[in-house]
Order: C-alpha cells, then structure tokens, then sequence
C-alpha cells in the first residue's frame, strides 16, 4: 500500500493534499463527464485505508463533515412548507415503512438462500433497508428536483427511514453497544424517552417559528455576514441537540430550516450558503471512503452482487407499487423509488456494531460494504439518468398506475385546459417565468403554465390563471397539451450544470414539439452566450438571455432620457 505518510506530520498538509485530490479526481471525473459525486467517491476511497492513506485526522474530518451534513438538511428544511406533513405525510409513510417491509423480510429470506446464518441474515437484511438521505438530497438539488413532487416524498420516506435507523441503533446499543451502553434502560424505554425528546423539540421548534422566527432574523439579516454565521450557528445547535437527544443531526439540521422556512430572508440564506455546503460535504465522502476497507471483500462477490441487484430492482419497485396504489402517476413513483436504489453509510455502522458485539463476522461487514460500493455508485447513474431510463421501461410500469392517478390530477382541471385554446404554453413558474407570463397577460395573451413544483403551480392557479404539473421530460403531458392553435412555447425552466446529468430539458422539450408537428414559434431561455447559436439550430426562434436583455433595457431607457 502506496502511503503519503508526510501528510501526516501537520494537519494543514493533510488538508491540502485531501483538496488537491479532490480537484483531481474532479478534473479527470468532468473530462469522462461523470457525475460529480461518483468522482468524490472516488475520491473518498483513494484518500481511505485501502489506497493512499492520507487520513490520520480522522476527528477534524468527522467535524467538518458532521458540519456539512448539518448545513445541507438545514438549506433542505428552508425550502420545505408545513403544509406538506398534511399532504405528503401518507405517503411518506406508506412508502418508507413499506419499503423496510419489504427490504428486511425478502432481504433476510435471500440471505438463508446465500448461506447466511439466520443471525447474519437479520443484520444483512435490515441494513440493505438504510438508504443514504446526505447522497440522495445532494443528488436532487444538483439536478433541481428537491422541490419537485417526486423529490418532496423522496425526502420524506426518507426522513421515514432515518427515524427507522435510530429505532434500529437504539435496539442494538440495549445489548451494550452504541450511544448509551451503561443508561440501563430497556430499549422500549429508549424509544419512549427518543419519542418524548421529539415531541418536546417539535413544540420548542413551533413556538419558535411562531413567535420569534421572523423578528429575530430581520434584525440579524441587516448584516450579511451576521445572517450567515446565525444560520450556521442555529443548523448546528439544532443537529447538535438532535443527536444528543438520540434522533440524529440530519432530523435536528432539517427542523432548523423548517423553524426559518416562513422568514421573508430564506431564499438570501439559501443563495449564500450553498457554496459552503458543497465544500463541506467533500469531507462527508472523505469520511465516507476512510470507512471502507477494501481487503474485508474477499469472496463475497456473488452474495454482493445478489444483494445488489435486489436493492437497485428491488426497492424502487415496491415503492412504484405503493405509490400507484395510492392514487401517484407511475412517473412520479419511479423517480421517487430510484432514490432508495442504494444502501447507507449507516449500514456500515449498523454492521459494525454488530461485529462488536460478536454477533456477526467481519466477512459479513466486507459483504455490505461491497453491497454499498456497488448501489451508491450505480444508484448515482440510475438518478442522474433517470428520465432517459423512464422513457426507456415505462411501458412496463403501466402496470402499477391506476386509471386515474387521483392524487397528482385533477381530471376535471385537465378536461377543462383540453377544452381551452391558449395563445401561449409556457414552461418554468420561476420569477423568470412568471414575470414573463404576468407582463404577457397585461398584452392580453392567454396562457397556459407548466412547472414541476406543485407550491407553484397551486399558487398560479390561485390567481385565476390555468397550470398544469410537470416538465419536459414528462412525455405523456407533453403529447396531451393543446398546442393546436398555440403561437409560441416558451421555456423559462431554470438551468442546472449539464454535466451533472447530461440532458437538457430545452432540447427534450423541442423534439417533442417536432415530433407533434407544432407549427408555432419556440423561444427558450439561456444565462450561457456559447449556447444561443447552438439553440437556434436545434429549432429554437428566440432564444432569452435574461441578464444580457434587461442590460440592453437599461441601456435603451438611459439612452432615450440622455
């Protein structure tokens, strides 16, 4: 084994060689235009144990990367509005209690068919149910889903699982290992004190968010860089408290966010600390990779590949199923079941706590570390891609989707918007889009709105105005729109970094509109000068460049008063 072991002579080395290979990773990742998070796995595996060896500040590591976990749930509790428990919470449930279900009975019944002692068989199973929340909502904000509705019940059963891993942590440490090993107490009464703690902070969290929240930050936000040591500040004690109460940073940082979602100042916290978060989640991969030693795998490759193949099929499948049952399109219910196609960084402690306690073998903590490296690397592929993959088998999940998808449409809404003629169809309800649609209805314009986030399209509607849910990837609305005497599709979506997922939802939604024999106009929106003329050869007869055309405004009204 290769070791740097200079690094090690200061922790400042350290850092900066950890930095250093993250950038080369990186590079190397985005010339072979991989996703960015299967470089910073790799990256996290050469930095471990079994390649360079380049930890040894294994607590300073764990710091940073606690701190960054805390920051990303933080910046996804900012975006999530209460109102969802009611309409999301079934769901959530339903799919995330189903999918444990599902995952430990079949997962300890294939273990028996491996070989498996019954004993082995139980932890294996319940530690292919964990999925990881921290890889899953950076997946979903780099592709800007987080806010769409397969991303929200994403996000929920997955919150439903973390409260799950506690219960199955705490059940462990009863026998003498984890969190509180000399307490006493039973594990019943571990899980009433953890339930009690919740309730407590829930309360303390509502209280806050309705009596303090909003006055307290205004007066912070009037220094930038107050407002962004705060919110910081507050993510961290929130996570801290959670995770000395027993139910985890990740549950603490997101109701840290959620107690400052309803302040007028979110979206300014957000903008300033997304930076800070990607920097830090670096460390959570490093810490991730210094987890995994390699040499455990031996010859668990078959069983590996068993218990793979059942957790990348397995789990998205059966929450395809609940889903349709429930009343969701089968679109919806795949991109949502794609995200538990992986396993978590807590199986690993999960199995290792029980080689601890002398109820396992280290050959069965090589097995699920293997598992882990295979699902979180395919799963990665599997979302980034995952609209070019629904395209591909959604026949064959036509199955799972009842007739009427209750809960995602409103028939009536769709027959009304069928019988419509519109002027105009415009896709994206950003400030873009809807100041774009707002100056377009004053011109006397009629329209039809499309955006994948349910709050936006809600909202649009409120006013009076008719919108549909989805995007365009979405094919099955997209060959029901009424584009028969449309003038103009225009896509105000907002644009993410194509690199991450290596399809432009600009250039899907014209092939579309040419395989429809739409005659009207096309105009898209880009930040990007290199992509106008690239734009208009794909079809394109306007293409926005939002900043550059309100500058040229600008000019024109300081030039008309000269």
């Amino acid at each position: 084994m290769f070791e740097l072991s200079f690094l090690h002579a200061n922790s400042f080395y350290e850092l900066t060689g950890l930095l250093l290979l993250v950038a080369i990773v990186g590079s190397i990742g985005l010339i072979l235009k991989q996703p960015m998070i299967v470089s910073l796995i790799a990256a996290g595996i050469l930095a471990g144990p079994s390649a360079l060896d380049m930890v040894s500040s294994h607590e300073n590591i764990e710091i940073l990367a606690e701190l960054g976990i805390a920051i990303l749930l933080f910046l996804v509790g900012l975006k999530l509005d209460l109102k969802l428990i009611n309409t999301l919470g079934p769901v959530s449930l339903a799919t995330g209690l189903g999918q444990v279900l599902f995952t430990s009975v079949i997962g300890f019944l294939l273990g028996l068919l491996l070989g498996l002692d019954s004993i082995t068989a139980i932890y294996v199973a319940v530690a292919l149910t964990f999925s990881s929340t921290i890889i899953i909502v950076k997946l979903l904000s780099d592709k800007r889903e987080a806010d769409s509705l397969h991303g929200r019940i994403a996000i929920g059963f997955l919150i439903v699982q973390d409260l799950f891993v506690v219960l199955a942590m705490m059940m462990l440490s009863a026998y003498g290992v984890g969190a509180q090993p000399s307490t006493g107490d039973s594990a019943f009464m571990q899980i009433v004190k953890i339930i009690a703690y919740g309730l407590i902070m829930l309360a303390i969290v509502g209280v806050f968010i309705r009596y303090l929240a909003t006055p307290i930050v205004s007066r912070i936000a009037r220094s930038t860089e107050l407002l962004i040591v705060f919110s910081i500040a507050w993510a961290s004690l929130l996570a801290a408290l959670g995770d000395h109460l027993g139910f985890g940073k990740e549950l603490g940082g997101l109701l840290a966010g959620v107690s400052l979602a309803s302040t007028p100042f979110r979206e300014a916290i957000v903008a300033r600390l997304s930076s800070l978060r990607d920097f830090l989640l670096l460390f959570f991969f490093i810490a991730l990779g210094t987890q995994l030693d390699l040499s455990l795998l031996g010859a668990q490759v078959y069983p590996a590949m068993v218990f793979s193949l059942f957790v990348l099929i397995g789990n998205p499948l059966i929450v395809v199923i609940i889903m349709g049952f429930m009343g969701y399109r089968k679109r919806t219910g795949f991109l949502a079941g794609l995200t538990v196609a992986q396993i978590s960084e807590f199986s690993l402690i999960f199995m290792t706590m029980g080689v601890s306690l002398g109820h396992v073998t280290a050959e069965s903590l090589g097995l699920v570390t293997l598992v882990g490296l295979i699902t979180i690397a395919l799963s990665v592929y599997m979302i980034t891609y995952s609209h070019f993959i629904y395209n591909w088998i959604e026949p064959m999940l036509t199955i799972f989707e009842r007739k009427h998808p209750i809960r995602e449409s409103s028939i009536e809404d769709h027959k009304k918007i069928e019988k419509n003629s519109y002027d105009i169809i415009l896709f994206g309800l950003g400030r873009y889009g809807k100041a774009i649609a707002q100056y377009l209805r004053k011109e006397g314009f009629s329209i039809l709105a499309v955006d994948f986030n349910p709050d936006e399209v809600q909202r649009w509607r409120n006013i009076g105005n008719d919108a549909l849910y989805g995007d365009a990837f979405d094919q099955d609305l997209l060959s029901e729109l009424p584009i028969e005497n449309v003038k103009w599709v225009i896509s105000a979506m907002p644009q993410h970094d194509l690199g991450i997922t290596h399809e432009d939802p600009r250039l899907v939604l014209i092939n579309a509109l040419k395989q429809q024999h739409y005659t009207g106009r096309i105009a898209i929106s880009t930040q990007r000068q290199h992509e106008k003329e690239m734009l208009h050869d794909k079809g394109a007869d306007v293409v926005f460049m939002p900043f550059h055309d309100a500058a040229e405004r600008a000019v024109e009204r300081i030039v008309t008063f000269t």
